[in-house]
């Protein structure tokens, strides 16, 4: 069995190595529609009815204490956090998939010709950067949902320094940024001031 953080790290070097092939300025988009994907999470839950935040799920247990763990939840619990997760994964995934569809960036690509090595490197930054912000923001609701996929992936566990790591990590996922509307906010107000004025 694998530690969940170490799964972590496996997928965040794997998409450094995906952007190491495609290039810093595809790997930006895909930051940027995960930022994207932040917010509409962020609208959806403030504005409508379909997505509720977890802590509001949690709220209808009678007595609810941290960590009791998902099993020891009502079914209907259960459900309803199976379905909140699975449509925030579902926002992230499709706009991230479509950030990887991303054009062809002539201007761009012409430049990198001949600044290789440094698109190879940028390329490898910022695939790090993405893996973190989508593999991060897929475990930080996961966990929010108090882990739904039991007994094939379990919570962290405290105590132990692999559980005590994964607990800290889960204070820096981008998911926790964009619960703060300002930085949220800023973060579209660049990606897209961004996109206008190198991409366009």
């Amino acid at each position: 069995m694998i530690s969940i953080l170490s799964a972590f790290w496996l997928f965040v070097i794997l998409f450094g190595l995906i952007g190491a092939m495609r290039g810093w300025a595809k790997e930006l988009l895909v930051i940027f529609s995960v930022v994207l994907a932040l917010f509409l999470i962020y609208v959806l839950e403030s504005f409508t009815p379909y997505l509720v935040p977890f802590e509001e799920v949690l709220g209808k247990v009678e007595n609810y204490t941290a960590g009791i763990g998902f099993g020891a939840l009502p079914l209907a619990i259960q459900d309803e956090l199976r379905i909140q997760f699975w449509s925030r994964a579902t926002i992230l995934s499709v706009l991230t998939f479509f950030g990887y569809q991303t054009p062809r960036l002539a201007a761009i690509r012409e430049k990198a010709r001949r600044e290789r090595i440094q698109d190879v490197l940028l390329g490898v930054v910022l695939g790090l950067g993405s893996g973190f912000f989508i593999i991060g923001s897929l475990w930080w609701y996961m966990a929010a949902a108090q882990y739904p996929f039991s007994p094939q992936i379990l919570p962290p566990q405290a105590g132990t320094p692999l559980g005590d790591a994964a607990i800290t990590i889960l204070k820096y996922f981008p998911p926790v940024f964009a619960s703060n509307q300002i930085s949220l906010f800023f973060a579209v107000v660049v990606a897209f001031m961004f996109v206008l004025v190198v991409f366009i």
